[in-house]
């Protein structure tokens, strides 16, 4: 194998993390498809190992259908969604008899997620594995940045950017650099609640969605310089403190949310206890009025919610400086303007659970919100199918707008 020395762009919390094994809650082979890279095929296919061979030629099948160089095979898992090559200690056979080496891209990778931008690699992590969950939220001081030096195997590049291409299609993607760190910056700018923060942010990326509509690339550093100015203005502040709180509506809609979410199936049981915690904890039951569920809401969201996330709001506010900066946010989607309406569909489903979970619990502690975010990460996060639908869903129903994201958004 080839191994360079490379200079990565980290998160802080990325230089602490380590699989902690069968002393894990969760598994990352339990409960997913897993996908096997063409090369680790025909390792697997001219492997002598006496042991797992058998189990070779059981588990793992080809693609049949629009194979690709990394979705080339995958495991079959068995009836309990486990892996076929996880030993009862729920650790990797394949890793104990043959090393490293012959795991897949997606199992050597896992939770690492890699990207680079102008040949340049950054590493984050996803937060379906619950010690990254704990590393990447449950840092007080917020999220830093640095650039270190790492020896480096096989890289397996999630996306992709080049900033300075001038035949590029996309002619905002110089500008990249510019927007992430602004994005970032009013995130973590604590003078504002995480509400305000992410409103303020929706009016931003409106005004530059307006103009990338318009072709108006020319105006982009002058947006980012005003709303940096606004940021500094005391009567901003004042503003976004005014605008209404709809808990009917916001209740609504993040409900049909978990609800479409449902529709498309459901097999992390991690998730289904906050489900089920979260429905309890507001009594959504279907002799309750829509008022009656929103009063409920309401109470577990001040007396509970509330209390617990003035002292620990930074647990989101990392989450989402971390999911900015693993999607390569606003260039994940087409429009940078769906890229805002996927963060905030995030962080409101985030906060219907939590809501309804402190009413269950009366009360939040740390352990709980680490196990609804990696939970939700591993049963939503890593469905592009379901994401992409709820795009639609929201632009079928005309939900798309700042209106509605404000209503999804404060409490």
């Amino acid at each position: 194998m080839t191994v360079k020395n490379r200079t990565i762009l980290v998160p802080e919390y990325m230089q602490d993390f380590a699989c902690i094994g069968s002393a894990c809650e969760d598994s990352c082979c339990i409960g997913w498809r897993v996908d096997i890279d063409q090369q680790t095929y025909k390792k697997y296919s001219k492997s002598r190992n006496i042991e797992l061979k058998p189990l070779f030629d059981k588990n793992v099948s080809r693609h049949r259908s629009e194979p690709t160089v990394q979705k080339y095979a995958k495991i079959n898992m068995d009836e309990q969604g486990r892996c076929g090559f996880l030993s009862e200690e729920n650790l990797c056979k394949i890793q104990l008899g043959l090393g490293e080496d012959y795991l897949s891209n997606v199992c050597s990778s896992y939770p690492r997620s890699i990207n680079s931008i102008d040949g340049v690699l950054e590493k984050s992590t996803t937060l379906s594995c619950p010690e990254a969950a704990r590393l990447t939220l449950l840092k007080p001081e917020g999220i830093q940045f640095n650039e270190i030096e790492e020896v480096l195997g096989k890289v397996w590049v999630n996306k992709q950017i080049i900033t300075d291409n001038p035949n590029g299609k996309n002619k905002l993607i110089p500008y990249f650099w510019n927007l992430r760190i602004f994005t970032i910056q009013v995130l973590q700018n604590r003078v504002y609640t995480l509400a305000e923060r992410l409103i303020f942010l929706g009016l931003f990326y409106q005004k530059i969605q307006s103009q990338v509509n318009e072709g108006n690339y020319d105006a982009i550093l002058n947006t980012i310089t005003s709303y940096s100015n606004m940021l500094e203005d005391p009567d901003t502040k004042n503003s976004l403190m005014d605008i209404p709180v709809n808990n009917i509506v916001q209740l609504k809609l993040s409900k049909e949310l978990m609800d479409y979410r449902f529709g498309h199936g459901i097999k992390g049981g991690r998730y289904m206890e906050c489900v089920v915690e979260t429905l309890n904890g507001i009594m959504y039951t279907e002799d309750s009025t829509e008022e009656e569920i929103a009063e409920r809401y309401r109470t577990a969201s001040e007396e509970y919610y509330a209390p617990f996330m003035d002292e620990h709001e930074y647990i989101l506010e990392n989450y989402l400086v971390n999911y900015v900066f693993k999607n390569l946010f606003p260039f994940g989607r087409s429009q940078v303007f769906d890229d805002y309406v996927m963060m905030v569909v995030h962080f409101s489903m985030i906060k219907l659970h939590l809501i309804g979970m402190s009413g269950f619990h009366k009360g939040l502690t740390t352990d709980l919100v680490v196990k609804l975010v990696q939970s939700f990460a591993k049963t939503v996060e890593h469905n592009s199918n379901y994401l992409n639908n709820v795009l639609d869903l929201l632009e079928s129903n005309h939900f798309k707008s700042m209106a509605y994201m404000s209503i999804m958004i404060k409490n």
